[in-house]
């Protein structure tokens, strides 16, 4: 059967669809990385700042849908697995009927209080009336751009990681390109500022968004639904039920993620400038060093999900062990390609002559292996929440972010100052590994598999970590 991802060399398989996925990602941040330039080079610099906190906003507000819409998800690859095709397309439309729902909700209230949020965020002045604008046209897009994730997120469900890196394409170029267009207004296209890096964005999606659905139809992709089979954008009450009680701790799991974020980012601030510029250029590079761990742990999760479905409990551990050696290779290499070359990469952002440099070197030095601790972490969690155990998940990331993580900081800052920031990063990675790698091991989380009827089959999850491009948030 396509993309049938229990069959064939474990390693292979898992390596073969994890590529296509990291290349996703790096194609997502590539994009937000090419539209910043442009806004700061274009309207400058209150209109960069605009759009982080905007993008800050959209994040905070939209992750309780982000887990609804990946728990709505999960019972995709667990039906494709187990042969059930009708079952996986009922998933499916009860994902986009129910989130296409909660979103229009969410931006209708994301769009009359965007400025109280932006005030409560203390976004400087200067940058508020950008930001607003920003904001309110995001807020206006979200119903379609979250029907589109959950879309990409599905056809990964059935084994499909290369059609969404197709579309991710298409939207980056349409993006890049469109983002000067409307910013600056050039030949026949109007100047719309800040207002036209937001519809380039949303244009660029639209397109791409409806040029996948059509490939989906023209290809009869597992997931299209015709006929009667549209009714299952009404989710059922059994569904909804499942929505709902996997969504809540998924949704809490990025708001834990992003809130750690955000108090790091005022902990930075607290040392001047120049240490707030060079976080600022390390965490382009933090941005490129993780994507190896969510692309395989996205991996994982669908691949585990599938055996569930099929049954074929014994390849279980393996997928999790080949995971994990993947995880060891990939974001070991970029690691240490990144540190022994981080200097030019760090020059592009901060300048060659800007006393920024080495500042960011040493965070670097200290912080960036965090993440090869962190992939091992993601791989042993894809694979519980695989078997529904999406609590699990939750009080690791907590734990390691917040009481391990924060008082990390609090107990050595007196010694080590800054330091103890950057070095809060691998001793939190490694709490998080320490109880990933105890709870797959010793907590009988595989009891969740069990389903309670056979059209709930077993309960598994598709989680990626990195929901969108430019609405994303890092650890």
């Amino acid at each position: 059967m396509r993309g049938d991802l229990t069959s064939g060399p474990i390693p292979k398989t898992l390596l073969m669809f994890s590529l296509p996925a990291l290349l996703t990602n790096v194609l997502q941040s590539l994009s937000g990385t090419v539209n910043s330039i442009w806004v700061g080079r274009l309207i400058g610099e209150e209109a960069l700042a605009a759009t982080a906190n905007a993008n800050i906003v959209m994040f905070l507000v939209s992750s309780a849908a982000f887990g609804f819409g990946m728990a709505g998800t999960v019972l995709i690859g667990q039906r494709y697995g187990g042969r059930d095709l009708d079952g996986a397309r009922r998933s499916f439309g009860s994902a986009v009927g129910f989130c296409a729902m909660l979103m229009l909700a969410i931006a209708g209230v994301g769009f009359a209080f965007a400025g109280p949020l932006l005030r409560l965020l203390a976004t400087p002045e200067g940058a508020y009336p950008l930001a607003l604008v920003y904001l309110q046209l995001i807020f206006l897009s979200m119903p379609f751009m979250m029907v589109s994730i959950i879309l990409s997120m599905g056809l990964r469900g059935t084994g499909d990681a290369s059609t969404p890196l197709i579309f991710m394409g298409v939207t980056v170029a349409l993006d890049t390109v469109l983002n000067p267009l409307l910013i600056a207004g050039y030949g026949p296209f109007p100047e719309l500022g800040i207002a036209g890096s937001a519809l380039a964005t949303i244009i660029s999606a639209m397109i791409s968004f409806a040029a996948m659905v059509a490939y989906v139809y023209a290809k009869d992709l597992p997931l299209r639904l015709r006929a009667k089979e549209l009714r299952y954008l009404w989710p059922s009450k059994e569904e909804l039920a499942f929505i709902l009680t996997k969504g809540l701790p998924m949704g809490a799991q990025l708001l834990v993620m992003s809130s750690a974020g955000i108090i790091v980012v005022g902990l930075v601030n607290r040392e001047g400038l120049l240490t707030t510029a060079a976080y600022g250029a390390t965490m382009q590079l933090f941005n490129y060093i993780q994507m190896p761990a969510m692309a395989i742990g996205g991996a994982v999760s669908a691949m585990a999900a599938q055996y569930i479905g099929a049954r074929k409990w014994d390849g279980l551990d393996r997928v999790t062990r080949a995971g994990l050696w993947l995880n060891l290779t990939f974001t070991g290499v970029v690691t240490v390609l990144l540190l022994l070359f981080d200097r030019p990469v760090l020059v592009l952002f901060l300048g060659p002559d800007s006393p920024a440099v080495p500042i960011a070197r040493h965070i670097q030095l200290l912080a960036s292996w965090n993440f090869v601790l962190f992939g091992v972490t993601m791989v042993y969690t894809a694979t519980m929440r695989a078997a529904g155990a999406v609590w699990i998940p939750l009080v690791v990331v907590a734990v390691a972010l917040f009481p391990v993580r924060l008082g990390f900081y609090e107990l050595t800052y007196g010694w080590l100052e800054a330091d103890a920031i950057w070095l809060s990063f691998p001793v939190g990675a490694a709490v998080g590994l320490a109880l990933g790698w105890y709870f797959y091991h010793h907590f009988n989380w595989r009891r969740a598999i069990d389903a309670p009827s056979p059209e709930m089959a077993a309960e598994g999850i598709h989680a990626e970590g990195q929901p969108a491009g430019r609405m994303s948030a890092d650890l």
